[in-house]
């Protein structure tokens, strides 16, 4: 990768009691090692924002139509298959107009976590590492759909997807 160009990730809390809060360089961490070990070599900017329960139930209902809470939305900004984050040339011959001018970086997506459903997973599936590990592994998923990935049907993507987040997670230091 170019040194003076780097992926850039923006990350803020909105709406989340202070004692909710998320660790902001777990998220960058994760993104990071995501696009790292998937390849990207075009300076990317990914934008994160940790929310609470209520706001992402509303998010979710606006744009997905589920008025329900959900864990993790993603918001490309790019159309990318996985194969383009996976190989050189995908990337490379990136359409200059996904670049902006300004900044030199391809903005890839948004990300909105809720902070209340990252807690509450990280009790009910007793992950050993606590919500340090919740908060990545949500993360990488997300960037994994931001980079094309799917899950919905049960097949060879899911398994793909799925492959790609346990290595990420054991690059990352999770190993289960």
């Amino acid at each position: 990768m170019n040194e003076h160009k780097k992926h850039k990730v923006y990350a803020r809390h909105s709406a989340v009691e202070p004692k909710d809060r998320l660790s902001i360089s777990m998220i960058k961490r994760a993104v990071l090692t995501t696009l790292r070990i998937q390849g990207v070599e075009v300076p990317c900017e990914v934008s994160v924002l940790i929310t609470d329960e209520r706001s992402i139930r509303e998010i979710n209902k606006e744009y997905r139509g589920m008025d329900k809470p959900t864990d993790v939305l993603s918001f490309p900004m790019q159309e990318i298959t996985p194969m383009q984050s996976q190989t050189l040339d995908g990337w490379e011959s990136a359409p200059t107009d996904a670049i902006d001018p300004e900044t030199g970086l391809m903005p890839l997506g948004e990300i909105i976590i809720s902070a209340t459903q990252t807690i509450k997973q990280a009790h009910e599936h007793g992950h050993r590492y606590g919500i340090d590990h919740e908060t990545a592994y949500l993360t990488v998923h997300s960037v994994l759909h931001l980079l094309g990935y799917d899950h919905v049907d049960e097949g060879e993507d899911k398994k793909k997807m799925r492959e790609c987040e346990k290595a990420i997670m054991q690059e990352l230091g999770y190993d289960n």
